[in-house]
């Protein structure tokens, strides 16, 4: 049960980290990789934030997050995802299947990954919500069809930026909450050593960011 919760919050995120809404506290920090969670309200299960910082450009961060056909190479138990229409340079939407231990269902979903800057501050943010249609459904797999994600990518000189990211998630089913707020921390810092080992990689190097850089 403790797999399936870890593997749950590395995918399905829905709370905007910079929510007037929610106030964070420092859970963990290990390794560069602070986590925070907080209480929302209305909900049971605490929301939870993750930041950490790369040696790297925000061209190179957005280049590896929109390569979603190299997503279960490193993201934890990705089955499979695939690009499903290329938009633009900076918008897509994909496929992605969750593959969770028996006797739990997998999970799959459509996501629109959008991409803007900011001409002033350069932060640079992915907007990722789920969407419906485009992919059939398939039996015996659980389609999420309600999650948003956000990253926020900042630079902070000499080829340095900070990442954030947030999610709220309710897996369903008979998961007790104070179960899923016991473990929910522990997920989300699994994708960050993820990123930091795909940034190594030769394909990100020379990325650029002209496209993102027109939008608001």
């Amino acid at each position: 049960m403790k797999k399936i919760l870890l593997i749950l919050m590395l995918f399905v995120w829905k709370v905007d980290p910079v929510s007037a809404q929610i106030t964070w506290k420092l859970n963990t920090e290990k390794d560069g990789i602070k986590v925070y969670t907080s209480i929302v309200p209305e909900s049971k299960i605490k929301a939870v934030k993750v930041e950490g910082t790369f040696n790297a450009t925000p061209a190179q961060l957005v280049a590896l997050l929109m390569d979603v056909n190299t997503a279960a190479d490193w993201i934890y138990h990705t089955k499979s995802s695939v690009l499903v229409k290329q938009v633009s340079p900076t918008e897509l939407y994909y496929y992605s299947e969750i593959n969770l231990p028996w006797p739990t269902a997998n999970r799959d979903f459509v996501a629109h990954l959008t991409v803007t800057q900011n001409p002033e501050t350069r932060i640079v943010t992915i907007e990722g919500p789920v969407v419906s249609g485009f992919v059939a459904q398939k039996q015996g797999v659980v389609r999420i069809t309600d999650a948003n994600g956000k990253w926020m990518i900042t630079p902070i000189g000499n080829d340095r930026v900070k990442v954030e990211y947030a999610i709220h998630l309710d897996p369903g089913g008979s998961l007790p909450s104070w179960l899923v707020n016991m473990f929910a921390a522990e997920g989300p810092a699994k994708i960050f050593k993820g990123i930091k080992l795909q940034l190594q990689k030769r394909a990100y190097k020379n990325s650029a960011l002209a496209a993102a850089e027109n939008n608001n």
